[in-house]
């Protein structure tokens, strides 16, 4: 169907076609004085063995009751009237008007023809076909036309560009067999980018029913389709299915970084990591609090667990942190590390055990690890934190790194240098505080001097720096005025 800007119409439920006034028919009581000629393409590669929905041939001038002529149109300009084209853009076609009721506009056309008394009438039928141009060519219709011969499809449609060609003349024409057809040939298939937009324009045109598999293809209806919901279940597969496998980890963290929206991303990460620090935190309190009601045995397994259960999701925390950090979406995480008292009172008592150290010697290393990119990106300025965050940020992990430290005889030269990294990050965190909060905290990091005073600097630079502020005088206010 056309409408009067010369573009598809939404197919009317009842398929009855408002080009009827486009089409005149004309009756002749012997279609064979007619010369069998027309000039076209070949319609698209029809196998030969097709089935057909009759005895009916296509194009037979012998057996043929209706004659179709069919005509391109010019595109009109400066709003003169549609005129056709030259001979080479037309055909004449020899065709049978009970193959044609498959058709809701021919059908409607020819609908006099089965009138009762006329079901034997022998007239032929002239009818003409104006194309317009923006429906396609006269190959197009041809190729349509001749589908209406053909009871299976299946042989002579498949690539979703012949489909995406042939659908808005199907529609035009209500070949209701052959929309159902196209619409289930695409939504069975992968699209490229271009075929993409092309279903895009045709889905207006379809009925509700007809576009609704192919729109939840291109849409969202719901929070399972939701964009953020995609990222968090990506980064979830990412550390859980994979979490030795580097591959899958660079792919999410690159999708990450070339998202449009840098919200969802935020939202997404903070997900994951609000989920793995609480199992993280669970499984230390669980620890931190056995039940010795149950068998010794029992109880050292559960112990066992809960210990690897905490390293596990602390790696897992790792990764996330070292996500958000590089996107610049870590002011959450630095927030909630700073609010953890608890934890990091469990921590301590932990560590001061040796029970960790033959179940998971690293545990230590990764949740300092986590701390010092974090401290790192509240020290450089990368994550804006205030004050009361900084402050709480120190006070609770202080403690923490103090007692790693005291074990340090027996870690690690790479956790040694984690520490000394992190003692100095947490240094440079104090300077920013008021000269009150960073006088108490300072006497807390006597623990990162060494025998030779020469292998602390950091240390002996912080205690510098706030002596020197400490002896300033007060500014004249009333001098500077």
């Amino acid at each position: 169907m056309t409408g009067g800007n010369g573009g598809l119409m939404k197919r009317h439920r009842n398929g009855s076609s408002n080009r009827l006034s486009e089409s005149e028919g004309t009756s002749s009581d012997n279609p064979h004085h007619h010369h069998h000629h027309y000039h076209h393409q070949k319609p698209f590669n029809f196998h030969r063995n097709s089935s057909s929905s009759s005895t009916y041939r296509f194009d037979d001038s012998v057996t043929a009751d209706v004659i179709l002529s069919v005509n391109l149109e010019s595109i009109p300009f400066d709003g003169d009237e549609p005129s056709v084209v030259d001979n080479q853009e037309s055909a004449k076609l020899y065709l049978h008007s009970n193959v044609l009721r498959r058709s809701k506009y021919f059908s409607a056309l020819l609908s006099d023809r089965w009138h009762e008394g006329l079901i034997n009438d022998s007239r032929v039928f002239n009818l003409n076909l104006n194309v317009q141009a923006s429906m396609g060519t006269i190959h197009v219709h041809l190729t349509v036309l001749k589908l209406l011969y053909a009871n299976d499809f299946v042989n002579d449609i498949n690539s979703v560009s012949t489909v995406l060609s042939i659908l808005p003349v199907a529609l035009e024409l209500l070949f209701e067999d052959l929309v159902r057809f196209c619409v289930n040939f695409l939504e069975a298939v992968p699209w490229t980018e271009e075929e993409e937009i092309r279903v895009l324009n045709l889905i207006p045109f379809l009925r509700q029913e007809e576009s609704n598999e192919l729109l939840s293809r291109l849409s969202h209806g719901g929070e399972d389709s939701d964009p953020d919901e995609m990222l968090h279940g990506l980064i979830l597969a990412a550390i859980h299915n994979h979490p030795n496998a580097v591959s899958p980890k660079t792919f999410v963290a690159k999708l990450l970084r070339e998202f449009s929206s840098r919200d969802s991303v935020k939202r997404a990460l903070d997900k994951a990591f609000e989920i793995h620090l609480k199992v993280v935190k669970d499984s230390l309190e669980e620890y931190s609090s056995p039940n010795f009601r149950g068998d010794h045995n029992e109880t050292e397994a559960i112990q066992r667990l809960n210990l690897h259960t905490a390293l596990t999701n602390g790696k897992y925390l790792l990764w996330l942190v070292e996500r958000m950090i590089e996107l610049k979406v870590a002011d959450l995480a630095v927030k909630e590390w700073s609010e953890q008292a608890s934890f990091t009172a469990n921590l301590q008592r932990a560590f001061r055990e040796d029970a960790w150290r033959n179940i998971v010697p690293g545990f230590p290393a990764v949740i300092l690890r986590c701390t010092c990119k974090l401290a790192n990106a509240v020290a450089s300025g990368s994550i804006l934190a205030a004050r009361q965050v900084r402050v709480k940020l120190v006070k609770d992990w202080l403690p923490v790194l103090i007692v790693c430290k005291e074990n340090a005889s027996q870690s690690p030269l790479s956790h040694k240098t984690l520490y000394q990294e992190l003692e100095e990050t947490l240094l440079k965190i104090i300077s920013t505080f008021p000269l009150s909060d960073s006088q108490d905290l300072l006497q807390k990091c006597l623990s990162f001097s060494t025998r030779n005073v020469e292998d602390c600097p950091h240390l002996v630079s912080a205690f510098n720096t706030w002596f020197r502020r400490a002896t300033h005088p007060p500014p004249d206010y009333g001098k500077l005025n």
